[in-house]
Parts: structure tokens; sequence; C-alpha cells
């Protein structure tokens, strides 16, 4: 839980720039990639993070856009990594200048369970890290790169000068 505002901005900076890595990584035909057909797309999960990360603002209390055309995902990859760009800023904007860290600690009904404010901030950045973790899988059976987010991907260990871990 946090306990002031920089500190959640913070671990935002990190795992936003972190998911913003991932979703650049993505190309038009990847966002079509699935696991099976009763699952989500790649692309669907992507456009979720993007379009959920508002609409959980808003369930917190806080005044935020929502993403326009949020139930049609794009078809350019880019656009989707762009409109991740926007709501990235807007949150940053939205916690630092609506919320203070005395407020961090007031009690809130999110989702038909009290909180306070800090557990709801935690919850953005576990809900965004548990899609990116589908998102990454999605992308290597895409046959797409994935960026290291916690440390080196498989094809980052070389530029590191280092033989990546055996399997």
């Amino acid at each position: 839980m946090y306990t002031s505002i920089a500190e959640f901005m913070k671990e935002w900076n990190q795992e936003a720039a972190s998911t913003q890595n991932v979703l650049d990584a993505l190309t038009n035909e990847s966002l079509e990639q699935k696991v099976s057909t009763d699952d989500r797309t790649l692309g669907r999960i992507a456009w979720h993070i993007v379009t959920s990360t508002p609409g959980m603002l808003m369930e917190f209390g806080l005044t935020v856009d929502p993403v326009e055309n949020a139930t049609t995902v794009p078809a350019s990859a880019k656009e989707l990594a762009g409109v991740f760009r926007k709501v990235c800023a807007d949150t940053a904007h939205a916690v630092k200048t609506q919320w203070t860290d005395d407020t961090l600690k007031d009690m809130i009904n999110v989702f038909g369970m009290e909180m306070p404010k800090a557990v709801t901030l935690s919850l953005l950045i576990k809900h965004i890290i548990h899609h990116r973790g589908q998102m990454t899988v999605l992308m290597r059976q895409a046959g797409l790169r994935v960026p290291g987010i916690y440390g080196p991907a498989r094809e980052e260990w070389a530029n590191i000068g280092m033989e990546a871990p055996a399997l």
C-alpha cells in the first residue's frame, strides 16, 4: 500500500513504461494472436489494459476522460500504443492533482469492497502487470521479440555480454 503520491508515481512510471515497451513491440498482425477461440486476442488484452485504466480510475472516484471507441480494438498496433501513452499521462495527472498523501488513507467503496484509496492504486498496477504477463506469452506465440521487464528477456542477454540462462 502506498503512503504517498510520490511513492505511487515512482512505481506507476516504471510499470507504465514497461507496459508501453510491450505495447510498442506489437505488430498489426500480432493483434489477432490468441490461445483459443474462447479467449481474448492479444489485441483485445492490450486494448483492455488501455481502456480499463481510466475505467478503474473513475470507479476509484478520480475524474479522467474515458477512451473513445473503447469497445473496438484498433487494427493498428501503433494507434493502440499511442492511446496508452495518453492514458498514462492522464492517470499521472489525475492522481497528482486530485488526491493527496492524506487522502490515500480515505476509505472508498470499490467494486463492492471498502478499501483505502492507496489500495486502489495497487489494484490498478497489479491489474496492468497481470494482463501484461498474458500479453508476453501471446507475443512469443506470435513470433515477436518480448522486451525485458524486470530483467533481460531471452534475446537481451547477449546485449549485456551474458549467455541466456539454460531452459
